[in-house]
């Protein structure tokens, strides 16, 4: 097991214990136990994030900043939440917190808004790695007069940094880069874009949704102008998290309301927030806490992030491993001896429609996604066949034994297969 420095382990004892935490882990599909390993789609809740969510409907199912009693305490704790949110990712405090439907409706809401500041010939960035929510507000730059550049994906999976050097212009006024590829596991150097882009004086955008759930984060070290994410990633609910440093969204003109407050984090808020949802944000965030150790909340949800981490590496590597003995399996992206490297596992096998083979795992109760899970781009670059990877995806809650069971289906597939072509011989 790698163990982050300055992290206690988290132990295959303990996520056997938290699983008891997890409602959904207890559902079985005939005789077979579920295995959610889709956690990249999103992860499961934990009881804590339900009762606290139910509380809300219970106890303050009004809306914000009313001169009774159950606002009031709504008000407090909205302000709770994003002070929790801003532990998790290391922030100055809450109002560097902006909250809404998602994290792709905050990319386009952010987009908007900076095309307002876009002159004809600006340039802006983006990479061939990246999931669609990523690129596709940044494009709508286009429509402004701004020329749209990609960063180059390897072969290897990883950028192609010495090009992003060059593209990286004195025109360059935004690059868009995510932290980590939700469909490979790849972890960008995001200090190395960051001294580019101070060096040109462009804005630097991170999608931290594939990473968020499994890294500590500190986004005054990482010093991102803007920071995104989503919830439902880290074991809360479908909840949207845009970070936004000092000053950054008030030299922007979001769409708003006249009505809306105009100072940072609401200026780019919209409408009434989901008030139950954001409660349930800020019990992900206490449960994940209560993993670490540390004098305050930030200090422990940092900590057992970063235990969780190297727990979530250890049965990445499993897995990899134990696929990478199998031949008809192809494994895409970074070995697992690269580290940093996200808990997750993409691969094709020969003679097999990757649909086709997730359904045979879905059949006996192991969740896995398929398919190019919305980046396109980096599946047409790497040329993964027929467009469609499998990918499985570890959290807190998974085990070394779900992984072999995984493997123990891809085994016995393959070699059916491989029986049937020596039969046909």
């Amino acid at each position: 097991m790698m163990k982050a420095a300055g992290h206690r382990v988290f132990s295959e004892a303990e996520s056997r214990r938290c699983r008891a935490d997890f409602p959904a882990l207890q559902r079985t599909f005939g005789a077979h136990r579920v295995a959610y390993l889709d956690g990249p789609g999103g992860t499961q809740v934990p009881q804590a994030v339900i009762d606290a969510i139910a509380d809300c409907y219970r106890s303050r199912n009004v809306n914000t900043h009313g001169n009774f009693p159950p606002s009031a305490e709504l008000d407090e704790r909205m302000s709770g939440a994003r002070t929790a949110i801003a532990d998790l990712l290391g922030a100055a405090g809450p109002e560097r917190i902006s909250i809404g439907q998602n994290m792709t409706s905050l990319a386009f809401s952010l987009a908007r808004a900076l095309a307002r500041t876009i002159q004809r010939g600006d340039e802006v960035l983006i990479t061939q790695l990246d999931h669609e929510a990523n690129r596709g507000p940044w494009r709508l730059l286009q429509e402004s007069g701004a020329v749209l550049r990609e960063v180059p994906l390897l072969a290897s999976g990883n950028l192609d940094y010495a090009a992003m050097a060059n593209l990286i212009t004195p025109r360059t006024r935004v690059l868009a880069l995510g932290c980590s590829s939700n469909a490979i596991g790849t972890v960008n150097d995001i200090a190395r874009a960051r001294a580019l882009t101070r060096a040109a004086g462009a804005l630097l955008i991170l999608d931290a949704v594939h990473y968020v759930p499994h890294f500590p984060v500190d986004v005054q070290s990482l010093d991102p102008d803007f920071l995104l994410c989503s919830a439902y990633k880290f074991y809360g609910p479908h909840i949207g998290v845009l970070y936004s440093r000092a000053g950054a969204l008030e030299a922007l003109n979001p769409d708003r309301l006249v009505v809306q407050e105009s100072a940072a984090p609401y200026r780019i808020e919209t409408g009434t927030l989901n008030h139950p949802a954001i409660e349930g944000v800020r019990a992900a965030v206490d449960y994940l806490a209560g993993f670490g150790r540390g004098s305050g909340r930030g200090a422990a949800v940092h900590d057992a992030l970063g235990a969780i981490s190297s727990y979530e590496h250890s049965l990445g590597a499993l897995l990899w491993s134990e696929l990478a003995q199998l031949p008809a399996v192809r494994l895409w992206g970074v070995p697992f001896t690269d580290a940093p490297r996200a808990p997750t596992v993409s691969f094709t096998v020969d003679g097999h429609e990757s649909a086709t083979l997730a359904r045979t795992l879905g059949a006996v109760g192991i969740c896995v996604w398929d398919g190019n899970f919305y980046a396109p781009r980096p599946v047409e670059i790497l040329q993964v066949p027929d467009g469609s990877l499998i990918r499985v995806g570890f959290s807190m809650y998974n085990s070394a034994e779900e992984a072999l069971r995984l493997v123990a289906v891809v085994r016995k597939a393959t070699l059916g297969q491989e029986r049937a072509r020596k039969h046909r011989r």
